[in-house]
């Protein structure tokens, strides 16, 4: 007889009846509470003149965002307290926020509609329409912590940092606005926690830094070397889940497609058209 032998019957997986307790099967949470856009309209009775400045003002952000291919921006500096509160609650907090350092400091709250930035800071308040704000990319890499670059002293456990930061060196050099995207995939790549240190310092730190928010975040830097931007995915968990450097004029994680713009057109002309 061969060694293998089957089990009897009545024997194993599903070969029992279940229980009333059995019937339902306990499936592992999903995930919950994903950011989607959802229709606010603003609580405000239009019956007067009242919110005419802020109701023109949305008009022609809506029709910026349907002319593809330009950048806008709309001052709101003079605005009484209702028109910008009604500014304010019509366009909300969407996803991506950014910090800026400068002079003045900025800081960058992208609205529900995607393409559509509050920018606000010492004597600034506006709204911009662009893919990205033009502040965020007007000068990122100015350095807030210099890049040491080669001259980064060498620590016991660095290992495969120099060459990366060789790589990334040279790419920047040679960037121009035609160039393809290149990335280095820290995930994939072998390198040693000295070797992070060391590009850290190596490559220092920009001026700008972005947060997208949605199932996990998505953090992005400037180093202090032009078109190096550092882009780390996280999860639901805060862990970090892909760590990339970027050579790119801006990481397209936090642009605005075409079509989000149009969409966000069309979406603030619905809001307008039901609260009007």
């Amino acid at each position: 007889m061969s060694n293998f032998t089957m089990p009897p019957t009545g024997f194993g997986p599903g070969s029992q009846p279940l229980d009333d307790q059995d019937d339902k099967l306990d499936y592992m949470p999903l995930p919950q509470d994903m950011r989607t856009y959802a229709p606010h309209l603003p609580d405000v009775e239009i019956e007067d003149e009242t919110y005419g400045p802020a109701l023109a003002l949305l008009k022609e952000v809506a029709a910026a965002c349907l002319n593809i291919g330009t950048t806008a921006e709309f001052d709101l500096s003079y605005l009484d307290v209702p028109n910008r509160a009604l500014i304010a609650e019509t366009l909300g907090e969407g996803e991506v926020a950014a910090k800026i350092w400068g002079v003045p400091a900025l800081a960058v709250q992208e609205s529900v509609f995607a393409g559509v930035w509050c920018i606000s800071g010492a004597g600034v308040d506006r709204v911009d329409v662009a893919p990205v704000p033009p502040c965020v990319t007007a000068d990122p890499f100015a350095p807030r912590r210099a890049a040491q670059g080669n001259d980064t002293p060498m620590q016991p456990g660095v290992q495969n940092a120099p060459p990366l930061l060789v790589e990334l060196l040279d790419k920047s050099a040679a960037f121009t606005k035609e160039a393809e995207l290149h990335v280095i995939n820290l995930t994939l790549l072998p390198h040693t926690e000295p070797d992070l240190l060391w590009l850290d310092a190596a490559l220092g730190e920009g001026s700008v830094t972005l947060l997208s928010r949605g199932y996990g975040n998505c953090r992005v830097s400037a180093t202090a070397v032009r078109n190096v931007w550092r882009v780390q995915f996280f999860n639901s968990m805060d862990t970090l889940i892909l760590d990339t450097f970027e050579v790119t004029h801006a990481p397209e994680v936090v642009l605005a497609a075409e079509e989000d713009l149009i969409d966000s057109g069309n979406r603030i002309i619905s809001v307008l058209e039901a609260i009007t």
